[in-house]
């Protein structure tokens, strides 16, 4: 008989899928023998005070939802060291992409038993975490026309529909980029700071990116022709568009963008903080299961 274990089972409320196969893998955990403490979270805020709160006694956290719901999470899984189990329920599930976490339910269940423990980098800027991306002009234009009922009704399409909205109202912003003692003034629609690789349903941040080299990966969109992004899009899949000279692009571990006016910066798909933004990496923050 195997001897039961304790875990922590967050479920993303707000979501059918996360619903669905959350339900799902509570059962599948019992038949592993785990006991797992479920909670179906109300809202983003909710969950890392809830995983502080139970995590005594708990072997790992496992969450059924996207990369909004695991963002939410980081702060609990880094001030409890707790290792993170991903079942992707969400629109993109770009951090499951990263750590090559498929779609299938049984085997990322299994995956605390079967997979194996790696430690991955975590963004932060201004006190926020993030796992992928942290963006400010069209992404977090984007974010702010991608709607949870829009999500629910078309799915991966509901991204399209939301980049041509943003599309449509988009103006260059000026800046200033601060990064290795240098500071430089760029005209851009989008700057980006990637921790992971993937990031908006697939696109690559670099094609050298990794979410465990330490690293952050910068690039702004300096385009003055908006028609080129459409011939530049294939590169963006592929992480190659800093081949295009309308690309600025750049590594560190650092990076402050100063804006005149204050505009909001993306983390992971949802906007939680403002410019003026101090970038920074936390290298092995936390410990996840891959397959």
């Amino acid at each position: 008989m195997i001897q039961s274990k304790r875990c922590l089972l967050i479920v993303n409320s707000g979501s059918r899928a996360g619903k669905l196969i959350g339900g799902a893998a509570h059962g599948m955990l019992h038949q592993l023998g785990y006991v797992a403490a479920r909670f179906d979270s109300p809202s983003p805020e909710a969950v890392s005070p809830w995983i502080q709160e139970h995590a005594h006694g708990a072997d790992f956290v496992m969450i059924a939802g996207g990369d909004g719901t695991m963002n939410a999470a980081a702060r609990g899984l880094l001030a409890t060291g707790l290792p993170l189990a991903i079942l992707p329920a969400g629109t993109a599930n770009d951090l499951a992409r990263t750590l090559g976490i498929g779609d299938g339910i049984e085997r990322a269940v299994a995956l605390p038993l079967s997979g194996r423990r790696v430690r991955i980098d975590l963004g932060e800027v201004n006190g926020h975490l993030f796992f992928n991306v942290a963006s400010i002009g069209l992404s977090a234009d984007l974010a702010q026309a991608l709607t949870a009922d829009a999500k629910r009704r078309y799915g991966r399409f509901s991204y399209v529909l939301a980049a041509l909205r943003a599309l449509r109202a988009i103006h260059p912003f000026r800046a200033v980029v601060t990064h290795d003692g240098e500071a430089v003034e760029v005209r851009s629609l989008q700057i980006a700071i990637g921790n992971g690789r993937y990031y908006g349903g697939g696109n690559a941040v670099h094609h050298e990116a990794r979410i465990d080299d330490a690293a952050l990966d910068l690039y702004s969109l300096e385009l003055r022709r908006l028609w080129k992004l459409t011939l530049m899009y294939p590169s963006f899949k592929r992480g190659r568009h800093s081949l295009w000279r309308e690309v600025r692009a750049a590594r560190g571990d650092h990076f402050k963008v100063w804006t005149k006016k204050a505009r909001p910066v993306n983390l992971d798909g949802e906007l939680k903080t403002w410019t003026p933004a101090s970038f920074s990496i936390i290298p092995a923050a936390i410990e996840v299961f891959i397959p």
